[in-house]
């Protein structure tokens, strides 16, 4: 068994890309905690949880059946109840560490933290298997550890279609920052990386399609866009551990 950290913003998570990979991997017999900004448990995003004031064209952005249940179950769980500080958590104590996103202000925090970044720094330094998906890609670019590599992350086509599909509606609700996340991350990555935007129409996966998503793996790195590819990102990270 292994112990696995989740490092989470105090608030505005995606609530997919957080339970889908704590339900993998506690149902393979991994021990998975819980590392926030001040000690106490995290709350996602409620808008991507209930859907309540997405448009009807924006539906499509609500967390699935599935994953609301995965994520109901992980919020009872005592580790989850009982997390670290993001400065008291050190990534020696784990086996590996996974930075998920999500889309709200929430996540700036989380994004710009200098110890979320440490914790990554400290992962990546001794080589642990990490993984990220959607904006918790942005802590480890602006760390300075993807310069050079292949990665994925959120892309402009699927954070421009949010905006404009909630604009009017949820007004900078999936705006985190003006510059996009891929944008940035290509910056970070420098002249020798490479972001990868996958297939244009994105598959979802689950336990059913386990393998539907797309992952991108750069030695110990595992990278992943949007929720859709939470579940196979998880089931990779299995075979790393």
């Amino acid at each position: 068994m292994s112990r696995v950290l989740i490092i989470l913003p105090q608030t505005d998570f995606d609530p997919t890309e957080v339970a889908f990979p704590w339900q993998v991997w506690t149902r393979a017999g991994h021990a998975v905690a819980f590392a926030t900004e001040t000690g106490q448990p995290a709350a996602c995003d409620p808008v991507t949880l209930s859907g309540a004031g997405l448009p009807a064209l924006a539906r499509s952005l609500r967390a699935r059946g599935k994953a609301r249940e995965a994520y109901a179950a992980m919020i009872g769980d005592a580790t989850y109840l009982q997390p670290l500080t993001w400065a008291a958590a050190r990534a020696a104590d784990f086996a590996a560490l996974h930075f998920p996103g999500g889309h709200a202000p929430g996540m700036r925090a989380y994004c710009e933290s200098a110890e979320v970044m440490r914790l990554a720094r400290e992962a990546f330094g001794a080589h642990q298997p990490v993984s990220a998906v959607c904006h918790g890609v942005l802590p480890l670019a602006r760390a300075g550890l993807l310069a050079g590599r292949r990665t994925t992350a959120l892309t402009a086509m699927q954070e421009n279609i949010a905006v404009a599909l909630t604009r009017r509606a949820l007004p900078g609700h999936y705006r985190t920052y003006p510059e996009t996340v891929e944008a940035e991350v290509t910056r970070h990555l420098g002249a020798k990386g490479t972001f990868e935007r996958g297939p244009l129409i994105p598959s979802f996966a689950n336990a059913a399609a386990p393998h539907a998503g797309f992952v991108v793996q750069d030695l110990r790195y595992l990278s992943g866009r949007w929720p859709g590819d939470a579940w196979t990102l998880a089931e990779r990270m299995l075979d790393l551990l």
